[in-house]
């Protein structure tokens, strides 16, 4: 067993709920109601059919229930279909600094093994923190997509701890079940360019999945190889990551566990729309879109990297790729006031008005915004109309940032709004009111129940 197999299967074994302090299991709760909330918004997503549609035809032991339903199927195809619904929307949380990703979608393997194995609602919140940790801290040190690969990278990791965490593997099992869940699944960065297909949103969730594979066949006695991360042709020769990875810390012991600096989404799109949506919201009410000439939209390199570099993300033809261009919603939000899940039909994507707002801008780094990323998400959007007026908003902290973060009223409201495409204002309420008390839960038979379409 390499070093950092050896840390991360020492720290998921041994993390217990009583290592939590208060404000964590507070947010974990947050999370966990905001999950829950984009699965039941993605819940008539095409993905989300195709998901449940497989999942329905495999039969496990033990069973797993798929969110939405009353079937069942095994642990890592229940998973499989949580996750292409929790990730349709592009509404769940991100973690950049300044690597990271969507930690949330681990959630999916979280709540199938739990669900399967008849766990407690402490044994969710210490598995979900435990899933956060284990992705936070290595992305952290690499930033996947500098190396040419998609974030299920790490999510893999944190979710094959997490499910292992439930399984109460030993140890021993738990490296194997790493190794297991590394040495298979590469996952390309070729998911997140150009045209983006459905795939992209469920990519990860395939990470979930084989997370969840790789902690079985451990459980079983199978041994994967030593040395998964450091050894001849492991993970870091073969990503091509040439720095030292060291973890010297993990959350407990006064150092904060990393789920408390995830951001929430206020907006159903990529992370790095989210100011420009925000900053564009604020210009809606102050010019008509009708009157204007010409757009300035300046934000850190991260952010104007990807139209800059794919064209089509000024053009979008599905609604993955269209939640991933800041042109495109930028447009919308100047003339709409809004984005919203109702936002992406394919008739509104091909909306030649949008199309021609699009034409009138120009995107570029802003000032020092580039440094100042990823503690600050910088935006600046300047507007010219026809008469020669200028208009100008920005932020630094969109909407949903832990320097700006939805309360808990507004993650209650994200919840609802989300969900009530497919549960009643009473269903919304009831898994509301067991997702705040879910550390008081024996097990999950209640809130699978909840959510039932």
């Amino acid at each position: 067993m390499d070093k950092t197999t050896g840390l991360l299967s020492e720290y998921s074994c041994s993390l217990l709920y009583e290592d939590l302090d208060r404000d964590t299991i507070h947010q974990v709760k947050r999370t966990l109601i905001d999950t829950l909330g984009c699965a039941m918004g993605g819940y008539l997503s095409e993905p989300a059919k195709i998901a449940r549609s497989l999942a329905g035809s495999v039969a496990g032991s033990p069973p797993a229930r798929v969110l939405g339903t009353q079937g069942y199927s095994s642990l890592d195809m229940a998973a499989f279909a949580n996750g292409c619904m929790i990730r349709y929307l592009d509404c769940n949380d991100s973690y950049f600094s300044p690597g990271g990703g969507h930690p949330s979608d681990m959630i999916a393997a979280v709540l199938a093994v739990a669900d399967a194995y008849g766990c407690s609602g402490q044994d969710v919140i210490t598995a979900t923190v435990l899933a956060y940790e284990v992705f936070c801290r290595l992305s952290d040190q690499v930033i996947t997509g500098d190396y040419g690969w998609d974030q299920g990278m790490f999510s893999i990791v944190g979710a094959t701890c997490a499910a292992g965490s439930l399984m109460r593997l030993d140890q021993e099992q738990m490296g194997h079940a790493i190794s297991l869940a590394l040495a298979p699944n590469l996952p390309l960065g070729v998911t997140r360019t150009g045209e983006l297909s459905m795939w992209k949103g469920c990519a990860t969730a395939s990470a979930t999945r084989a997370g969840i594979f790789a902690a079985q066949l451990a459980s079983q006695g199978m041994f994967g190889p030593g040395e998964p991360f450091e050894g001849r042709r492991g993970l870091w020769e073969q990503a091509g990551v040439t720095k030292e990875v060291t973890l010297d810390e993990f959350g407990g012991d006064g150092t904060q566990f990393l789920i408390n600096d995830t951001t929430f989404k206020f907006y159903p799109s990529q992370i790095h729309t989210q100011a420009p949506i925000g900053v564009a919201v604020d210009l809606y009410n102050r010019v008509n879109a009708r009157d204007i000439d010409s757009i300035t939209i300046e934000s850190y390199r991260t952010g104007v990297s990807s139209p800059d570099t794919e064209p089509e993300k000024w053009a979008p033809q599905t609604r993955e790729t269209a939640d991933h261009s800041i042109p495109f919603l930028v447009a919308m939000a100047l003339q709409d006031g809004a984005v919203t899940p109702g936002s992406f039909t394919p008739q509104r994507i091909s909306d030649p008005s949008l199309r021609t707002l699009m034409s009138k801008m120009t995107m570029t780094e802003g000032p020092g915004f580039t440094e100042k990323y990823p503690q600050q998400y910088n935006c600046r959007i300047v507007v010219t109309t026809s008469a020669g007026e200028k208009f100008e908003a920005s932020t630094s902290y969109p909407k949903g940032h832990k320097n700006n973060p939805l309360s808990d009223q507004e993650v209650n409201r994200k919840f609802t709004d989300l969900a009530s495409a497919v549960l009643s204002e009473q269903q919304c309420a009831e898994v509301l009111n067991l997702l705040w008390r879910i550390e008081e839960a024996s097990d999950l038979t209640g809130l699978m129940k909840a959510v039932e379409v």
